[in-house]
């Protein structure tokens, strides 16, 4: 809500409130009926009026049975005087009891003054608030190039953050104990004349926990953390960014020895002159200034400054070279054993049931970052909450693994009994293809439940952790990937629009063995194409091809056979075990669902 809409809120809160008033005050006289003189005298004449008060030409009149009445008499003039002049027995009206008081009081004066006292206080409302705005915008106009960093101080424990809590990365925690021990005691380095590095790079997928690891480091020093994003510098207005950098650092530099946390640090650390305002751009000023402020740094003045990025690829290298950002830490994604003990650090304050294995889970989770296993376990006493259960069970785990890789299930996305067929092969040739070769990776799951945007899938997971990968491992893959595609033409004589991930895969993968891996028998141990970020044109990665159009040809000629080939082999794997394929279809029409020891069973059963 703007400021301009609750002043109006205010000033009509204030005019009801006056009106309220006023309207009370008024009351009192408009409660009483009005009667003209000719009808009062003849209530005293038939002796039904008990008291008159006189308020200058006000008549407020009681009578016997208690109503209230109310009059005028004529100005200038007395009561009786008045009252004679219509008839009044003389007599009566020495019954009436006759009061005279002047008007006089606070309800005399507010219905008097008010009404035009109301207007007169909106209008003085008005003009404070305007002169207030005033002021609040000349204050805004000298804190607008300030920063905006969020301080955790050492005596905030609720936020503090050690690197007992940051599970994993055991490399990157290793490097980053020279800067706690600097920060520390910075005197036994300086006395041996030693360079403490001035800024320090965290690079890693996002998820994997730089920003934790960067709140570890002050944690662990008890320093001050000034956390800020990079896109916080910039501004519309030219100068602000600059501005903001300058007065972070004299505020650190204050409360010394203290760190500086930028994270994505890339929204204004990007190679200069590639924007389309040219070199002198908002976002390269900003940068030029954090330059500035790291060479500035004196060497007793205990800042470090570390920052947090995804694409160090996309980075001036101004920045990395000594003396500003010339440590760069890397942190990958964890371990069956990092996600273990990742696992277990979400896990604590929650309730377990004796059976849970995050082993188990750890196993089931490659590729999955910090944010992601955080992830799991959150879905998972989610889940088990919308049961009404007390304790997070194993089989919860295990959902919500599905649900953060592959999406919700999707209950109303019903499929005929035709479709529920054909997805029911497509996945069936996937499991069967996979479980026929050497290199894949083993068959957890099948599904023909919709999933995300999925009608079915098929859930296979390393056995461990994989780094390097071989050119049989990438034909193997293929081959699987092709198995929904074979097992679609095979049985049903056609092809469905459900293969159209499982192709856009395939081709990726055997582009890539020709263009990026050298794995071509045709072409040879040589990478083509230039891929390079297109800053200008505001795309991500872009690709420069820098061969000939005879050589785009034999790429293409090559992808086709690799292809090719892999279909042949995922075709040749059906015929020869249709037996297997119908019982893994059959059963899944049935259940929906196969478990990788049911999986495991069928295949082992004989044909």
């Amino acid at each position: 809500m703007g400021n301009f809409s609750k002043t109006l809120i205010y000033a009509l809160i204030i005019f009801v409130l006056i009106s309220g008033l006023y309207a009370l005050i008024q009351g009192q006289f408009r409660e009483r009926r009005e009667v003209a003189l000719s009808e009062l005298v003849a209530d005293i004449n038939a002796g039904k009026v008990e008291r008159i008060t006189v308020e200058e030409d006000l008549l407020a009149i009681r009578l016997k049975d208690g109503e209230e009445l109310r009059s005028r008499k004529e100005a200038e003039a007395g009561l009786s005087e008045t009252l004679k002049n219509y008839g009044v027995d003389a007599e009566k009206l020495r019954e009436v009891k006759i009061e005279v008081k002047a008007l006089s009081g606070l309800g005399y004066w507010l219905g008097v003054i008010l009404p035009f006292l109301a207007p007169l206080l909106l209008i003085g409302f008005f003009i404070w608030w305007t002169a207030r705005q005033v002021q609040r915008g000349s204050m805004q106009a000298f804190s607008f190039g300030q920063s905006r960093a969020r301080l955790i101080t050492p005596e905030n424990t609720r936020e503090r953050v050690l690197f007992r809590d940051v599970a994993g990365v055991k490399e990157a925690k290793e490097e980053l104990k020279e800067i706690v021990d600097f920060l520390k005691s910075p005197k036994k380095f300086l006395d041996i004349g030693a360079r403490i590095p001035k800024g320090v790079l965290l690079m890693g997928p996002p998820g994997s926990g730089k920003t934790l690891l960067a709140r570890a480091v002050s944690g662990e020093a008890n320093v001050p953390f000034f956390h800020i994003s990079g896109s916080e510098f910039v501004e519309l207005f030219v100068g602000v960014g600059a501005s903001r950098v300058r007065d972070l650092f004299k505020v650190a530099k204050k409360s010394a020895p203290a760190i500086i946390f930028v994270d994505e640090i890339d929204a204004v650390g990007r190679h200069r002159g590639t924007g389309l305002g040219g070199g002198h751009d908002e976002r390269e000023q900003t940068l030029n200034q954090i330059l500035v402020e790291m060479d500035g740094m004196e060497t007793n003045e205990a800042v470090i400054t570390l920052a947090a990025t995804n694409r160090p690829d996309v980075l001036d290298p101004a920045l990395l070279r000594p003396g500003r950002f010339d440590r760069r830490v890397v942190l990958d994604l964890p371990d069956i054993i990092d996600r273990e003990e990742i696992l277990k650090i979400h896990a604590k304050n929650k309730s377990w049931d004796r059976d849970v294995n995050m082993r188990t889970i750890a196993e089931r989770t490659p590729g999955f970052s910090g944010a992601d296993l955080a992830n799991v376990v959150n879905e998972a006493a989610i889940l088990a909450a919308r049961m009404g259960r007390k304790s997070i069970s194993q089989l919860d785990l295990v959902a919500s693994i599905e649900k953060v890789m592959l999406g919700p299930e999707r209950k109303s996305h019903i499929l005929t009994p035709k479709e529920k067929e054909i997805v029911a092969y497509h996945e069936a040739g996937h499991a069967l293809v996979s479980a026929s070769l050497k290199h894949t990776d083993p068959v957890h799951k099948l599904s023909i439940v919709a999933r995300g945007r999925a009608s079915g899938h098929t859930w296979r997971l390393p056995s461990e952790d994989r780094h390097l990968f071989s050119r049989s491992y990438f034909l193997d893959e293929l081959a699987t990937a092709m198995g929904g595609y074979a097992a679609e033409q095979l049985i049903f004589n056609e092809v469905t629009t459900g293969p159209h991930n499982d192709l856009e895969h395939a081709s990726n993968i055997a582009r890539d063995l020709v263009t990026r891996y050298g794995m071509s028998e045709k072409l040879g141990p040589a990478v083509f194409g230039e891929r390079k970020e297109l800053v200008f044109l505001g795309k991500e990665i872009g690709e420069e091809k820098n061969y000939s159009e005879e050589i785009a040809r034999l790429i293409d000629r090559e992808v086709r056979k690799i292809i090719d080939t892999s279909l042949k082999r995922a075709k040749a794997i059906i015929l020869k075990r249709r037996a297997k394929l119908e019982a893994v279809a059959k059963r899944l029409i049935e259940k929906e669902t196969i478990e990788r020891e049911e999986f495991e069973m069928l295949m082992a059963s004989p044909a």
